[in-house]
């Protein structure tokens, strides 16, 4: 998935960054329950975050406008996102208040995880002054829904510009509704239910009456149900042997967004064609543990 030209894809994500710990574990324990996990993965986390390390990952250049602060977690999770060439816009930078934490246990036998978060509920962060400008060096904005404040007035921001939009529709929150009119592309889970909703033909009916041009619900392994502006269908998702699921749906937008960067005119070939290689390297890092280790296998 090279750029079809020689310049490096800028793409700018909106939402939440946590501090992810990460457990491996035979079973989910029960009430006053000890075990020990078998390993154990400490790294910045949330869906905007992880998609902007999958873009820089692949080659893009990254920009993350989020909340993090100067609590020393913080720091740590900024470090690690640097360290993977992350470009971080801190808009809670003053803040000393610890940052989200997501406690998650992932069960060893069949990859299924477990988890605990306090998201981004710690923080109201308003956009910068520079954010035209932010907006208009990217050539493609991606958000997670969470921080709906800023998301939506960086998608405005975005239409007005001219910046395709991507939206990560991981589960229906409040203030969804002002989002989806300044969103070009919307890819969701099974898990996303706006009200009324109940199957993934009732999800894509939904986002094109919001004004959702192309739009996909994902659903684990098998095929991601898919609608543009005349036709849908199908994509199917590569079988692989699961080990951890978690944040696979994060790299999946991670890797569409850095496909979408490039593509001037969508078509519905070249739509599939992103959903379908996007699906290639969230099935990838589906075979290992933790949210890193597939970017360090060939």
């Amino acid at each position: 998935m090279e750029p079809t030209n020689s310049r490096r894809p800028e793409g700018l994500f909106v939402g939440l960054c946590t501090l992810d710990v990460i457990q491996l574990v035979d079973h989910v324990p029960g009430s006053d329950e000890k075990l020990t996990a078998r390993e154990q993965v400490v790294a910045a986390g949330g869906p905007a975050a992880n998609a902007a390390v999958t873009f820089s990952h692949l080659g893009g250049t990254a920009r993350l406008l989020t909340g993090i602060g100067s609590h020393p977690l913080g720091v740590a999770v900024a470090a690690d996102l640097r360290e993977l060439g992350v470009h971080i816009r801190d808009l809670a930078a003053d803040s000393t208040k610890p940052p989200a934490v997501s406690s998650v246990l992932v069960t060893r036998s069949s990859g299924d995880r477990a988890v605990a978060s306090t998201n981004a509920a710690g923080y109201r962060l308003m956009p910068p002054a520079d954010l035209d400008a932010l907006v208009a060096a990217c050539d493609i904005v991606e958000f997670d829904g969470h921080h709906m404040e800023l998301a939506t007035m960086t998608a405005r921001a975005a239409r007005a510009a001219g910046r395709r939009t991507v939206f990560d529709g991981g589960s229906w929150k409040a203030g969804t509704e002002t989002l989806l009119p300044s969103i070009d592309v919307a890819v969701c889970s099974e898990d996303f239910r706006p009200p009324g909703t109940n199957t993934p033909a009732d999800v894509l009916r939904f986002l094109k009456e919001h004004g959702v041009v192309w739009s996909a619900v994902s659903r684990g392994g098998r095929p991601i149900e898919w609608a543009g502006p005349e036709d849908g269908g199908s994509v199917d998702v590569p079988a692989v042997r699961v080990a951890d699921t978690l944040g696979a749906g994060d790299v999946l937008h991670g890797a569409l967004t850095h496909h979408l960067a490039t593509e001037a005119h969508l078509t519905p070939y070249g739509f599939t064609e992103a959903l379908r290689a996007a699906a290639g390297v969230a099935s990838r890092a589906c075979v290992s543990f933790g949210t890193r280790a597939w970017m360090r296998t060939p």
